[in-house]
């Protein structure tokens, strides 16, 4: 209905200005815009505009986009950096790069000082234009802390965060000093990468820098510390910091909430109490995680009602979703779906996939298909789990049925990824990569290490791959993800004793988790990985979040 819509708005202008297939081009004659039938359409604001370029952008519609830049000058909106920033988007969208570059040309003619080219790039980093934001950047005569401010932080919002740390190592080359906003945004990039030494550096450089701990900067210190694997660090943080604001303890309950540690979180919301600091939403919804992670269903269910029945503080579509997750993950799926079922707003998809994966982990295949019904836009993850219970139970023609299904509508699905710092450089990996340039020496690491944990007794958990074929092969899928290429790495390049630590853009599966506590305890090293969910800290043969999450 939306596509039809759209498609119905952007006809009616084309047909308006009666453009025709050789005005695609920004020097084409703006005769054609002179008809009497535009009158009426001649746009009141900028606002109705920009609306109108959106429509041309959904539909692909670079004709009508284009006759609307001619519009748009002729109006006197040229200067509007919105209006300039969705009319490149648009034409990106429709691959048309040479009337992008064309309108880039054109504002750089016109007088735009450094403010309104600084909203251009906001407003670009906003649309997840940050190629052409950077186009723009380059092209800016003179830079201020703001627009070095808008570049590094639509990086990181746009999940760029290498580039963001790039952006950083050249702002402190140039004649601009970094402010307290320039740290928050490294801050959250380093925090999202889990990248310790660049951590550090970015501390040490705001310490020399005296730059003054505010309440956002203190929280971002306290996440980012989290998120890199430094919870220790963290609580140093926190325990020096002004925590007059609730978004330090905020911080500070959901870094431990990750790394496994409920009674710490627990801990740190009673000392609010003794501080006279009221919590909020956030910080129930960490407490709540918390529990979570670690199976404390009472203690869950007791903080969940203590939020409206102590803090007036009605729960929120997150807190129910943390309690479905609560008690899909203990295997109470009954209490989770009643949760579900007596919720006052509509479950969203996030609630329905809370269960999902519960079905997937208690072998619920009947609650687990309720669940896909009641997700709208399915996802390769949807599929992959429905799929994971039907091969659990050995109904292969179901799996089977289920990955048809994802051809049919072409969903892939989504790629396993770590990735592991070493010497401020970041090593990306991929399922069955071949193409780190060490992978020779990667691989052989890697062939050591099975054969001795096979010694050792390590059965490979091949019930976990997807499809009906021989044990041989769905050992050798197993033995290529991406935490044991990225491990088998930091091996090689690390001595013996030296901890390390490894990111994930998936949850850790079953058969990893169990080879890399037996290769911890083998090398007798800590192994840390951070998975989409939590932390996992593995020595001595044992698991941080013992075997539950």
């Amino acid at each position: 209905m939306q596509r039809l819509g759209v498609k119905k708005l952007t006809q009616q202008t084309s047909a308006a200005i009666r453009l025709t297939p050789s005005h695609t081009s920004l020097s084409s004659s703006p005769d054609f815009l002179h008809h009497s039938r535009v009158r009426h359409l001649l746009f009141p604001d900028h606002r109705t505009v920009c609306k109108v370029l959106e429509a041309c952008k959904l539909a692909s519609d670079y004709k009508t986009a284009s006759a609307i830049h001619t519009r748009i000058f002729k109006l006197g909106y040229g200067t509007y950096p919105s209006l300039v920033a969705t009319l490149i988007s648009t034409y990106l969208q429709c691959d048309c790069l040479v009337l992008a570059h064309q309108l880039l040309d054109q504002v750089f003619r016109s007088d735009f000082n450094v403010v309104i080219l600084n909203l251009v790039i906001e407003h670009l980093m906003k649309l997840g234009e940050y190629g052409f934001a950077k186009k723009v950047f380059r092209r800016t005569p003179v830079w201020d802390v703001i627009t070095w401010n808008l570049m590094i932080g639509g990086y990181v919002r746009n999940a760029r965060f290498e580039e963001a740390l790039s952006f950083f190592r050249e702002m402190l080359g140039s004649n601009v000093e970094p402010d307290k906003f320039t740290f928050a945004s490294v801050m959250t990039g380093c925090a999202r990468l889990g990248a310790c030494n660049h951590a550090l550096w970015v501390h040490g450089l705001m310490t020399e820098k005296e730059i003054e701990l505010n309440a956002i900067l203190s929280s971002a210190l306290i996440d980012m510390y989290s998120k890199c694997g430094r919870i220790q660090t963290a609580k140093e943080v926190f325990n020096s910091a002004d925590r007059s604001n609730v978004s330090i303890w905020n911080a500070m309950i959901n870094g431990l909430a990750t790394h496994g540690l409920p009674f710490d979180a627990i801990a740190v919301f009673s000392k609010m109490e003794v501080e006279n600091i009221l919590p909020d939403s956030i910080t129930f919804l960490g407490i709540l995680t918390a529990c979570s992670h670690s199976g404390l269903v009472e203690e869950g269910r007791k903080y969940f009602n203590l939020m409206s029945s102590h803090y007036s503080i009605q729960p929120q579509i997150e807190h129910y979703g943390a309690m479905v997750d609560l008690f899909g993950r203990a295997g109470q799926l009954e209490e989770a779906y009643a949760i579900i079922e007596a919720m006052l707003m509509e479950p969203d998809v996030v609630i329905w996939r809370a269960l999902l994966s519960a079905c997937r982990t208690y072998r619920k295949p009947e609650l687990g298909e309720v669940a896909i019904a009641n997700i709208s836009r399915l996802k390769s993850g949807d599929y992959v789990l429905l799929s994971n219970i039907y091969c659990s139970l050995k109904r292969w023609e179901s799996a089977e049925g289920v990955r048809e299904m994802m051809i049919k509508k072409g969903i892939r699905k989504i790629r396993g990824k770590s990735w592991i710092e070493l010497g401020g450089v970041i090593h990306r990996f991929k399922a069955g990569d071949r193409s780190h340039p060490e992978m020779e020496g990667l691989y052989k690491v890697l062939v050591g290490l099975i054969q001795r944990t096979k010694l050792e007794g390590f059965l490979p958990d091949t019930e976990l791959v997807l499809m009906d074929i021989s044990e041989e092969e769905k050992e050798g899928n197993l033995n290529h993800h991406s935490e044991k290429l990225a491990l088998a790495y930091g091996i090689l390049k690390t001595s013996p004793g030296t901890e390390i630590m490894i990111s994930k853009n998936l949850r850790i599966c079953h058969d990893c988790h169990n080879w890399i506590k037996m290769v911890s305890k083998l090398l007798i090293r800590v192994i840390i990985v951070r998975d989409r969910i939590r932390f996992h800290r593995f020595e001595g043969g044992l698991c941080s979040c013992e075997d539950y999450w």
